[in-house]
């Protein structure tokens, strides 16, 4: 039998697809494009709910690969103990850094420089001229260095920053110098002024931005979230944000959506998008070549890129 793909993308619209596959669409909608079972190669709707993302992976009793179109896994985690031992997960590992690492460095800008309050002036017909912090000569903390942190320094180098210090989960020596373990973080949070968290949400990350991490910060740092929400206490940034010691700039948010009322929308020193980081012309481009490049290798049996775990391993 051949074997099926669920694509969120028409095939007809990827170039470089193999033959030897059965390719059906499905972008969340209400009916399955076939029985569940038939599915060897799952790739996950981009930008949808997490229940939209799991319902049908229950029933996919042959799948081999689940693939995100997106950096983050923990959306379809949870679903994951209803698969049988040996399947991979991948993520989206080279798809979303030059989108997010542009919209990191635009809220960065955005927020020092004052962007909220000329619009709120511009709609006003307010000149509100001023004085305004630089990003040129700030200390930038970027934790989570990953592929996504790396594009980040990336486009952090122009702007003749300080420093540029980086976390992830253990120790390294990368071209651009020391990555410290997440161990050292409460040392390096006084000497930010620009804290950029770009980390995976996993149990040993969510909350990590607690009331105690917070407290570290110099008074006037900027907070920048592009990674997950839950990664910050809500509760403990508001506190700080209603203070004025600390303004945030923030991508996602916990919860999210951010329900009309939350006091987040208004907390001084604030700047929310949407959970944009992604969804720009660069996605698309680049999801097609790595899923054409991903089945490619899953027909030829190569290794895949991007796998974060197998499950009974």
């Amino acid at each position: 039998m051949t074997p099926d793909v669920w694509l969120p993308i028409r095939a007809d619209e990827i170039e470089g697809l193999p033959e030897g596959l059965n390719y059906r669409f499905w972008d969340g909608g209400q009916d399955f494009p076939a029985d569940p079972a038939g599915c060897a190669f799952y790739v996950v709707p981009y930008m949808k709910p997490p229940a939209v993302s799991q319902r049908p992976m229950p029933g996919m009793t042959s799948v081999q690969v689940v693939q995100t179109l997106s950096a983050g896994v923990d959306h379809v985690l949870p679903s994951l103990g209803h698969l049988r031992p040996g399947v991979q997960l991948c993520n989206a590992r080279g798809v979303h850094e030059a989108s997010t690492a542009e919209l990191t460095l635009a809220l960065i800008l955005a927020s020092l420089r004052g962007i909220p309050d000329f619009v709120r002036g511009q709609d006003k017909g307010e000149w509100r001229s001023g004085f305004r912090p630089a990003l040129a000569d700030k200390s930038v903390l970027i934790v989570g260095y990953g592929s996504i942190g790396a594009a980040i320094e990336d486009r952090l180098a122009p702007f003749e920053v300080a420093r540029v210090a980086r976390v992830a989960r253990s120790e390294r020596t990368m071209a651009r110098g020391l990555v410290h373990p997440l161990t050292e973080l409460p040392a390096l949070l006084p000497e930010a002024d620009v804290v950029v968290l770009s980390t995976p949400l996993t149990e040993d990350t969510r909350g990590l931005v607690d009331a105690e991490f917070l407290s570290r910060m110099k008074d006037g740092a900027l907070l920048v979230n592009v990674a997950r929400g839950p990664v910050v206490d809500t509760k403990a940034l508001l506190a700080e944000l209603e203070s004025g010691r600390l303004t945030a700039a923030l991508d996602v948010t916990d919860p999210e959506p951010l329900p009309q009322g939350h006091p987040l929308w208004h907390a001084p020193g604030v700047l929310i998008s949407p959970h944009v980081g992604g969804p720009t012309s660069a996605f698309m481009p680049r999801a097609k070549r790595l899923l054409a490049d991903q089945l490619n290798r899953f027909v030829n049996r190569e290794p895949l890129r991007n796998v974060v775990l197998t499950t009974g391993a």
